[in-house]
């Protein structure tokens, strides 16, 4: 199971950071990512992090978010600074591993980017 929170409503170059609480998975051996999805849009990626600590950024979050995880907390992290409106979304936590894989997905958290 993956539980979202740190969602809200925040101003143009504000900040806020999200976290996923995974229970249920051997966490330390899993990619994480987090998505997001747009009302009318697909859901994409905004960054994963490996099981061995490499991260990837969509080009949108590259320099202003970054994605981290917490073995002992069975944590992952996604720290949003100079937050724009079309960062708003619907952000989800992603988990994939297991043998065999398997995809979990936790239920979202609402950003909301506005003045």
């Amino acid at each position: 199971q993956l539980v979202e929170s740190g969602g809200g409503l925040v101003q143009p170059g504000g900040s806020l950071r999200l976290s996923c609480a995974a229970s249920g998975i051997t966490f330390r051996f899993y990619q994480m990512g987090w998505y997001r999805q747009a009302p009318g849009k697909q859901r994409d990626l905004v960054a994963l992090i490996t099981s061995a600590g490499g991260t990837n950024y969509a080009d949108s979050a590259r320099g202003r978010f970054t994605i981290s995880r917490d073995n002992a907390e069975n944590t992952v992290y996604l720290q949003m600074n100079n937050l724009k409106p079309e960062d708003t979304a619907v952000y989800y936590c992603n988990g994939v591993g297991g043998v065999p894989s398997r995809d979990y997905w936790g239920q979202g958290t609402q950003v909301t980017v506005s003045s």
